[in-house]
């Protein structure tokens, strides 16, 4: 156990050690920094940190805003330099720094929720919870994360110049949680365990009409009542398939069970 902790205690020490070495690295080149409590300190800070963040300095950037955030705490600059930090760490993009970028933009949500840019620093955490989604066999908690970030954002700051991007992430999201719920059902129905799958893919069917591979739960869906005999159901199902989604991939097949074609196995 003493050697194990002797071997954690130095990997901790070798990336201390390391993120100095960083930092002096990226900020090696910059211009000496002004005599704290100096004329001008805070615009040099925050403009040094902006040139930082444009340059993907992520870790130089952090500094600046870092420091006018910590020294100047009535500063014009330090709401700006406080989502500076935010976007240092979403620029690293590591899961780490991903977490640490989502705590510094809902922290500044808290202390500055009248903020003009509240609605930036809203989008910013929706989008770091984005980032941390995992794909859809997996767990899918970071997911509905996200969703909700940018359900509040919508709701909040439906007039927003960032809306648009916003809506695009929501889309993003919303699929990845409805691949998650269609492989399910999908899974079921290769199995043969068609109750369940039903009640999967018609949750999905009512929770998210915008989905985007809607044509192939219909299709699922259609296929399922078949498989139990429900075939009155499906038929408008089918109908809707070749109606809605007349390129798909599945409408072939549709038009073969409308003409009373059985349902045959399905590899996909």
């Amino acid at each position: 156990m003493r050697i194990a902790l002797f071997r954690r205690s130095g990997r901790i020490a070798w990336a201390l050690a390391t993120m100095v070495m960083l930092g002096a690295a990226a900020c090696a080149s910059d211009p000496p920094l002004p005599v704290a409590g100096s004329v001008g300190e805070e615009k040099f800070l925050y403009d040094r940190g902006m040139e930082a963040l444009k340059s993907k300095r992520w870790l130089a950037a952090r500094e600046y805003f870092r420091r006018l955030v910590d020294t100047h705490p009535r500063s014009p600059y330090r709401n700006s330099a406080k989502l500076g930090i935010g976007d240092s760490y979403l620029g690293e993009g590591r899961i780490d720094s991903l977490i640490l970028a989502a705590n510094e933009f809902r922290e500044f949500l808290t202390l500055a929720p009248l903020s003009e840019q509240a609605d930036y620093a809203q989008y910013r955490l929706a989008l770091s919870q984005v980032r941390q989604m995992l794909g859809p066999q997996r767990d899918q908690t970071a997911t509905r994360d996200a969703l909700r970030e940018l359900e509040r954002f919508r709701e909040a700051y439906p007039t927003s110049n960032y809306k648009p991007e916003v809506d695009v992430l929501y889309r993003q999201a919303r699929d990845r949680l409805s691949d998650h719920e269609f492989e399910i059902g999908r899974f079921q129905y290769r199995n043969g365990i068609y109750l369940g799958a039903l009640n999967r893919f018609r949750a999905l069917y009512d929770a998210d009409p915008g989905y985007t591979r809607r044509d192939a739960l219909i299709f699922y869906l259609a296929e399922t009542l078949t498989r139990i005999t429900l075939t009155k159901e499906a038929r408008p199902l089918y109908e809707e398939l070749i109606k809605q989604y007349p390129k798909s991939e599945f409408v072939e097949e549709a038009k073969r069970r409308i003409g009373g074609a059985p349902a045959a196995p399905v590899t996909r």
